[in-house]
């Protein structure tokens, strides 16, 4: 068994590379192997957001709290909120953040395929976020 304790793990900004805006990152786990499994609890502040990416093996959010903004590649933006719980299939292109007035908090799980846990793309532009 093992317990990380609230705090005993440094919060990060989120890379400039990645996202658009002030974000927050917070480990909560990661894989021991032979688990794939990781997570992060991730802070937008308003309209902050990710870079398009995927995810080899998929990734699951969970809101708790907040109201942001979702969009698979070639779909219309969507909100989520509180309790929400999102699936990104392996592979599917995607990106999700904060809504404009609204900061939101998710719990991103994903799993790892050789090492790998994401493929990040270009930054979704002011355009495309509030379209």
């Amino acid at each position: 068994m093992e317990i990380k304790r609230n705090g005993s793990q440094a919060s990060t900004k989120g890379p400039a590379d990645w996202f658009t805006g002030t974000v927050r990152i917070d480990p909560l786990f990661q894989a021991n192997a032979p688990a794939r499994a990781a997570g992060a609890s991730v802070t937008f502040e308003p309209g902050a957001r990710t870079a398009w990416h995927t995810h080899p093996l998929g990734q699951t959010l969970i809101v708790p709290s907040g109201v942001g903004w979702a969009q698979r590649e070639g779909g219309p933006i969507e909100e989520i909120r509180h309790g929400d719980v999102v699936w990104f299939a392996p592979g599917l292109k995607h990106w999700h953040g904060a809504a404009p007035t609204t900061a939101m908090t998710h719990i991103a799980i994903q799993e790892a395929l050789d090492g790998k846990v994401v493929e990040w793309m270009e930054k979704v532009s002011d355009e495309q976020y509030h379209r």
